[in-house]
């Protein structure tokens, strides 16, 4: 089995930066950039393509909510066709700087409280699908919910992904905050490969609980999160 690495970039937004996208890109093989409704601009998602690109880098989009104050981790009320139509707006732009530059996109990965919502309400899922069959790309999403259940009966492809920055619920569902805390480097490897091989990690309770660990998401905007990186990527050797 083959696991792959993605982190969100692009998140900066004028001259107010966020993340250390360039020094992470050596150790991920997937780039989901910030599309304008939750974090970046026009020419902030240009150079993060850009960068992404002479890295060799799987390119896609991350398209989120339409509040920048929130960071798009607070929910909204939308309807199916809200989804559906945010996330081919903010794909189509992405698209759009793809094309300047030659390149096609690879994938889409919801951005955060549109991907928790997703889990839980189908008709969000379905606004997803529906972005998806209509670009014709693929989705990281998550197992066994919403998600993971339309995205199997309409067709769509997709990969589950595990966050290794991110604490877990009792119910194997990933707790989406405002802000994320420190994560050890020293730590993450063993938590990386004890999802990929054993479908498990422990809870913020302490509990087991079962995850689905195809790509593993490393968030830019994780204190220290270039050595995050850098960790999962030497403990994933063999499995990239």
């Amino acid at each position: 089995m083959k696991v792959t690495i993605n982190c969100d970039m692009g998140e900066a937004f004028g001259i107010y930066r966020f993340g250390s996208d360039e020094a992470l890109m050596p150790y991920v093989t997937h780039a989901n950039i910030a599309c304008g409704f939750h974090a970046s601009d026009p020419r902030v998602m240009w150079q993060t393509l850009r960068m992404a690109k002479a890295h060799g880098l799987n390119i896609g989009s991350h398209p989120g909510l339409p509040d920048r104050e929130g960071f798009g981790r607070r929910e909204m009320n939308v309807s199916r066709e809200d989804v559906a139509a945010m996330v081919i707006y903010q794909t189509g732009a992405l698209q759009g700087f793809a094309a300047t530059e030659g390149i096609k996109l690879s994938h889409i990965k919801p951005h955060g409280s549109l991907m928790g919502m997703a889990q839980r309400l189908d008709h969000v899922a379905e606004g997803l699908a529906d972005a998806a069959l209509a670009l014709n790309l693929p989705m990281i999403a998550n197992a066994d919910c919403c998600m993971s259940e339309v995205f199997t009966r309409r067709g769509v492809p997709f990969t589950c992904e595990f966050y290794v920055d991110l604490d877990y619920d009792n119910s194997g569902r990933q707790i989406i905050t405002k802000e994320h805390e420190p994560v050890s480097a020293d730590v993450v490897g063993g938590l990386v490969l004890r999802a990929v091989t054993e479908g498990l990690t422990r809870s913020i309770d302490g509990q087991d609980v079962a995850v689905t660990a195809q790509s593993i998401c490393v968030h830019s905007d994780t204190p220290g999160a270039a050595d995050v990186a850098r960790a999962v990527h030497a403990a994933l050797q063999g499995w990239l």
